[in-house]
């Protein structure tokens, strides 16, 4: 590389004016095909193929699944998590029985998947290194009773600050899986119990959170996979002063916008910046 970069200064020098249109040329263009393949780069992220079980036939609520019942399928990453079950993961769920039915190509989700006694219970769907941690919520704190197994949320945490004595809310962890609600021992238990997949650290994050005060779960779409780094504290003093009000309204205007359809129906829509 360094011999062929002292041939093309020696060939500059050997023709003087002439050879500095075509090298500016030459760079230019090699400017341009590196901003190409940049955006061509970032334009295909997210839409890489990964290969994920499905069911390979139509399946009752209630069945035991065999291998037979399982097919291979690639889908685009950006619409695979935690919860999908990968062909390496096959035979955690030989055998399992399922919790709803499955249309033929439906993607084979943990949750999908019965977690009673007498069966592996929740345990068979902690994937490793992960932790199942149950948090104690209220219904106003998991969005009114609204989350589901295989949710994905955000864990808030409001607590008094040991120095200051001044009330905070922090965004804890995002983007967390919902493994279950409720308890063992009920169909869909009470809306006070959410159970999520974490790892370790998390996990120990959690516990002082609900020691130290209550945590809250902010229900995200599905298909909402970003983690924000830029999330700040909100204390007492940010209420009362308005501050960061005006940006963060400005920055939900161009996201989020409220279209009103039929009577009684509502749904958003992403707005332009």
């Amino acid at each position: 590389m360094k011999g062929t970069h002292e041939e093309l200064v020696q060939w500059v020098r050997d023709r003087g004016a002439f050879a500095a249109p075509i090298v500016l040329a030459v760079l230019a263009g090699a400017l341009a095909w590196g901003s190409l393949r940049s955006q061509a780069q970032e334009a295909r992220a997210g839409w890489e193929l990964v290969e994920v079980v499905v069911a390979a036939r139509s399946l009752a609520g209630g069945a035991d699944v065999g291998s037979e019942d399982l097919a291979r399928r690639e889908i685009p990453s950006r619409f695979v998590s935690t919860s999908n079950v990968r062909p390496d993961q096959l035979h955690l769920v030989a055998g399992q029985r399922l919790e709803a039915p499955l249309q033929e190509g439906d993607p084979l989700l943990w949750t999908h998947f019965e977690t009673g006694e007498g069966r592996g219970g929740l345990a068979q769907v902690v994937q490793t290194p992960g932790r199942a941690v149950t948090l104690q919520v209220g219904e106003a704190a998991s969005v009114g009773g609204w989350v589901r197994p295989n949710d994905h949320v955000d864990v808030l945490s409001t607590f008094r600050d040991p120095s200051t004595h001044e009330m905070s809310t922090v965004t804890l962890l995002q983007n967390v899986l919902v493994l279950a609600t409720g308890g063992a021992d009920t169909q869909a238990g009470p809306v006070g119990q959410v159970t999520v997949l974490v790892l370790p650290e998390e996990a120990e994050l959690l516990v002082l959170a609900q020691e130290m005060g209550t945590v809250s779960l902010a229900l995200r779409h599905p298909e909402d996979l970003e983690v924000r780094s830029d999330r700040a504290r909100t204390t007492v003093q940010t209420l009362l002063t308005g501050e960061r009000n005006a940006e963060l309204q400005r920055r939900r205007h161009a996201t989020i916008q409220v279209i009103r359809g039929n009577p009684g129906s509502t749904s958003f829509a992403r707005g332009e910046p």
